[in-house]
């Protein structure tokens, strides 16, 4: 099921293991699996390729980050074939992302033995790259009458859903606020109006998509398939300008 009403769906870049996830799901939905499990399953996945990155193993190592983004999609699928939403569930995927991310970057420095400057520019990048993709898309849903289970600004704790503990919620949105607060806060000074921009049209939902985490995941996968792993920290770094050359888009011409 989409976020957006058709005539606002675009071609999303970094979507490209929902099939595969939509399997998944199907495939899980009359058994005792929960999507927080297929989480936890996706960090296994991340920290698989964490060890196959640190051994070399590049091949094997693209594989489980391709799978990890698969995964990733494959646990929000299944949540909506089961009908169980979860605030819990969502942060939980969050702060495994940002962290696998982290320790992605971490590998890449060590077998690089690059500076750890570098390193964590790279991580920066790549964590506001994500951050203004989910920024404008969130907006986008909101300004359709799309799926609005997302809010634009997370800055209270949301009330919990059924079968949720209140403090639990509590608990894991305070880990996220503070992993993702400085990250939001940034892109949001940034461009500051864009929610009271005219919907962005598809072709520029579906070049801002290449931020996708998904879409990243890819890049880095085939960057180890053909042996650049050199290459990957910097790439990062360099592909983090394109966040300003999106906000002057979106600032001038779709203002």
């Amino acid at each position: 099921m989409s976020k957006l009403p058709e005539a606002y769906q675009f071609l999303d870049l970094s979507d490209y293991g929902r099939p595969s996830a939509r399997w998944i799901a199907n495939a899980l939905k009359d058994t005792s699996v929960t999507p927080v499990q297929v989480t936890s399953w996706f960090i296994v996945s991340g920290a698989l390729a964490i060890a196959c990155i640190l051994l070399q193993f590049y091949v094997a190592a693209a594989f489980f980050l391709i799978l990890k983004s698969i995964l990733d999609a494959a646990d929000g699928e299944l949540s909506r074939i089961k009908n169980t939403p979860s605030y819990i569930g969502r942060y939980y995927d969050s702060i495994a992302d940002i962290i696998l991310n982290f320790l992605f970057f971490l590998a890449f420095w060590h077998i690089t033995d690059g500076k750890i400057g570098y390193m964590l520019l790279a991580f920066i990048g790549l964590q506001l790259q994500g951050t203004l993709y989910n920024y404008y898309y969130v907006i986008l849903r909101n300004t359709v009458n799309g799926d609005q289970t997302s809010r634009i600004f997370e800055d209270v704790a949301p009330i919990a859903m059924e079968g949720e503990k209140q403090s639990t919620v509590n608990r894991f949105y305070k880990i996220y606020d503070l992993l993702y607060i400085s990250f939001d806060k940034t892109i949001y000074h940034l461009d500051r109006n864009a929610m009271n921009s005219k919907p962005f049209p598809r072709w520029f939902m579906t070049m801002l998509s290449t931020f996708g985490l998904g879409f990243q995941l890819l890049l880095m996968s085939i960057m180890l398939w053909f042996n650049l792993e050199a290459y990957i920290i910097p790439f990062f770094i360099a592909y983090s300008s394109l966040i300003l050359v999106f906000v002057v888009i979106r600032r001038t011409a779709l203002n």
